[in-house]
């Protein structure tokens, strides 16, 4: 069974058309990226799945469930990070997991797995004690992450995971994400730095205003474009 499947989905806000009808799927196990530019409509497609938006039309499923009739089913499934996601800053780092696990399971020992799941993807060591108002963005990012994935979902939602972020955070980000995949867990995210995701995915959907102009992989995008990164793949696509 596909992870997502997404059929003719479009989303307008009056005349202004977001998406064009677009179609990609997920496999289990797989990262995959939708790639372009600020405004391409990379996030209103990732809020969609994960039914914080209803489409104007068309369909999605993930894994089997109608994101429009199962909403209920579908957000058992998933977890969702928007790129402008935010914590208690109040609060220490380990204050906060324990505050969203309680949000998410009245099961003590579900809790404690998620805290202890959380722990090590967070990676913060003894500043996981300290409030999140001292973490820098890249720390915040990171536990925001582990907060995400604490339940282990069959399916993670990340708006721009590494937005802002410098070299060094960025990779640790990628590698948290490479690790989840490997661990059965499916990956849909987004972003506009098409170099980075290059390394990450192991799919790829070029979006530009609205519209899907290619899906591969990073290697077969390439080839198809005579192309040495998926900027050029972009820039080629885009003058279609």
């Amino acid at each position: 069974m596909q992870a997502v499947e997404v059929k003719n989905l479009s989303k307008s806000y009056g005349k202004i058309q977001a998406l064009a009808g677009i179609d990609f799927s997920v496999d289990e196990n797989e990262i995959f990226a939708l790639i372009g530019p600020n405004g391409a409509g990379k996030s209103t497609a990732l809020r969609i799945l994960a039914t914080v938006l209803t489409p104007t039309s068309g369909s999605a499923f993930v894994y089997g469930f109608d994101i429009k009739k199962e909403p209920e089913k579908v957000r058992e499934l998933i977890s969702y990070l928007p790129e402008e996601a935010g914590a208690y800053k109040t609060l220490s780092g380990i204050s906060y997991l324990k505050f969203m696990a309680k949000l998410y399971t009245d099961d003590v020992k579900k809790q404690s797995d998620a805290i202890d799941t959380a722990l090590g993807i967070a990676g913060l060591g003894t500043r996981i004690k300290d409030k999140i108002k001292t973490y820098s963005k890249g720390m915040t990012r990171k536990l925001l992450l582990a907060r995400t994935v604490m339940l282990k979902p069959k399916l993670a939602i990340l708006d721009e995971p590494t937005s802002g972020l410098d070299v060094v955070n960025a990779m640790e980000i990628r590698k948290i994400i490479r690790d989840l995949s490997r661990q059965g867990m499916a990956v849909l995210l987004s972003s506009h730095n098409m170099l980075e995701i290059e390394f990450l995915s192991d799919k790829v959907g070029i979006i530009h205003e609205g519209k899907i102009y290619e899906i591969g992989t990073p290697e077969d995008l390439k080839k198809e474009y005579s192309a040495r990164n998926l900027e050029e793949v972009f820039m080629a696509t885009a003058a279609k």
